[in-house]
Parts: structure tokens; C-alpha cells; sequence
């Protein structure tokens, strides 16, 4: 089996293990390609592995022996399911390895931004505490988060994650997700109450067209004006612009981002430079454990595939 893998140095540093996928054939490795070189590639791949390359009708038309399509992720709005489907390629993803890095990472951003650690250590590093007259130095107003309410947008098992410890915070959680869940703990709201209700708003929902820029001018101007945006699922789910208008007016209080709508962040960005926006670049899933677990995922799908009993399918 001749294996293609691409975006490699999207998932690994030179620090993942990636020699499971090499022993399942006859395994190339790249790192990011243009659309012309993942041609080239791909050629013969009767396999073929992505991160964020677009699989296009393009490029499966130029893949005479494609068989299999596995992604270094989650999500799989980079394929075009319509001619992978047509072709009769197996087509799988990893769900739920980054649960617990994603649900980390929400509440780094929530406390860093509530309690400002960030701006506090680096006054401290930079001696101004040493000039301090007493103790009590504090330029940068803090919040608990204990007692608000904290509102799950999407709840799979990273909203249930994120769900269970904002609980733990002593904060009040209310969910919303597409399907209404059997036996939730939580309060189920609808989606028009949860952007009215929520103190911080945590999105956990995949990016479709009922999703698409659900964040925009009209849910906005429903939320409290000290309410708070915590995105860590897709940039598309946002009108950027839109956002950037809410912030810069004082209109909502604050967003802590780990997703663009088109990454890297690009020239321009109306998110940039936007009062209390807290951007990070999409590294919620980037712990090493995370990754070695994504990779390993890879690897067992793709072997589950030429034992003839293909798993984690997306569709």
C-alpha cells in the first residue's frame, strides 16, 4: 500500500513518533503542500493522510488509486465529501483525542483573562513590583468566575468536559446543542436563551450551516453587555467583523479565541488589535500527549481499514 501523509509539521515538531503509520506500507511524509505538489504526492496513494490540505474533486480525480482518506483531526470540512462518496473512498477522522487538552485550554483562557496573570507576571518580571510602595499592587481589576453562568454551546464530549468543570468553579451551566441530550445534568436551554442568559458563552459545536457565523450582530446584541465569547471549535461559526464591531463598542465584554475563520490569522484581521480580545493560534490540541494520542489514532484507523474493518467513519 503506497501511504501519503501530508502536514506533517502541523501535527509534530520532530517530537511524535510517527513509525506506526510507516510499517503499514510504503509510507512518504510532508510537510505542508500546495495544491500542484499534493498532486504530485499523492499520485499513487492508495492512502492518504491530512491535516488542513483541501482533498478536492481536483485532487481525487488526479488520485487514480486513491482508496482511503485518514485526517490528523476532528474535523473534516477540508474534504469534499461529495467526490470522495462518488469515488467509494473510505474516509475516517479521530474524534474526542483532544478532549481533555480543548477543555484545558478554555479555562487557561477564562482565568488568565478574569484574573489578568498574564499582564501580573510579566509586571513582576519586569521589576515593577520591586518599585511597589506595599504589597497590595494591583493596576489590573480581577473577577471570580464563581457564581456566573456558564453557558455550553455544543455538547459533545468536550462540552461535556468544559460542562463538568465549569461546574466544579461553582458556576451555574446551562447547555444548548442541536439534539436535546438524554439525561443532562444541566439546565437545557434554547439557542436564543443561552446567548441571552450566558456570562461566558463556551462554543464546543462543529462548523455546518446551522452554525455557520451563529456568532453575528443580531445574537450579540442579545448578550449581556459584560458577557464573554470563548471560541474553541471552528473560526467559521464567527462573523469576524461583526465581533470585532461588539467588542470595540462595549458591547460584550470580552472573546478569548483559539480558532480563525482562515488560519494562519491574515493581514487585516478585524479580530486584531480588537479591546479584550484574547487570541490564541489554534493550539487548544497541542499538548505532546494530545498529539501522540491523535497520531496513534491515525495509525490504528488506518490499520482497522486494511484488516477490512474500517472505524471512526465519516460517513
Amino acid at each position: 500500500m503506497n501511504i501519503t501523509a501530508v502536514d506533517i509539521c502541523t501535527v509534530s515538531n520532530g517530537d511524535i513518533d510517527m513509525s506506526g503509520i510507516a510499517k503499514l506500507g510504503n509510507a512518504r511524509f510532508y510537510d505542508v503542500l500546495s495544491p500542484e505538489e499534493l498532486k504530485t504526492a499523492a499520485a499513487d496513494a492508495d492512502a492518504l493522510l491530512v491535516n488542513k490540505a483541501d482533498v478536492t474533486a481536483d485532487l481525487v480525480a488526479a488520485c487514480p488509486n486513491l482508496k482511503y482518506v485518514g485526517t490528523f483531526s476532528t474535523g473534516f470540512n477540508n474534504l469534499d465529501i461529495q467526490a470522495l462518496k462518488k469515488r467509494g473512498v473510505v474516509c475516517c477522522n479521530v474524534p474526542d483525542y483532544s478532549t481533555n487538552a480543548v477543555c484545558q485550554h478554555v479555562f487557561s483562557l477564562l482565568l488568565m483573562f478574569e484574573g489578568n496573570t498574564e499582564k501580573y507576571v510579566r509586571s513582576v518580571s519586569e521589576g515593577e513590583w520591586i518599585k511597589s510602595p506595599h504589597f497590595c499592587y494591583m493596576p489590573w481589576s480581577m473577577r471570580e468566575v464563581y457564581g456566573k453562568t456558564f453557558g455550553v454551546y455544543g455538547f459533545g464530549s468536550i462540552g461535556k468536559a468544559v460542562a463538568k468543570v465549569a461546574e466544579s468553579f461553582g458556576m451555574k451551566v446551562i447547555v444548548h446543542s442541536r439534539v436535546r441530550p438524554d439525561n443532562c445534568p444541566y439546565e437545557y436551554v434554547s439557542g436564543e436563551d443561552i446567548f441571552k442568559r450566558s456570562d461566558y458563552l463556551s462554543f464546543h459545536c462543529p462548523l455546518n450551516k446551522s452554525t455557520e457565523r451563529i456568532i453575528n450582530s443580531r445574537t450579540l446584541s442579545i448578550m449581556k453587555p459584560d458577557a464573554v465569547i470563548i471560541n474553541t471549535a471552528r473560526g467559521g461559526i464567527m462573523d469576524e467583523g461583526q465581533l470585532a464591531d461588539a467588542l470595540n463598542e462595549g458591547r460584550i465584554r470580552g472573546a478569548l479565541l483559539d480558532v480563525l475563520t482562515n488560519e494562519p490569522m491574515r493581514e487585516g484581521n478585524p479580530l486584531f488589535g480588537a479591546k479584550n480580545c484574547y487570541i490564541a493560534p489554534h493550539i487548544s490540541w497541542g499538548p505532546k500527549e494530545t498529539r501522540a494520542r491523535l497520531v496513534k489514532i491515525v495509525e490504528q484507523n488506518l490499520q482497522a481499514y486494511i484488516n477490512g474493518s474500517p472505524q471512526n467513519l465519516i460517513f
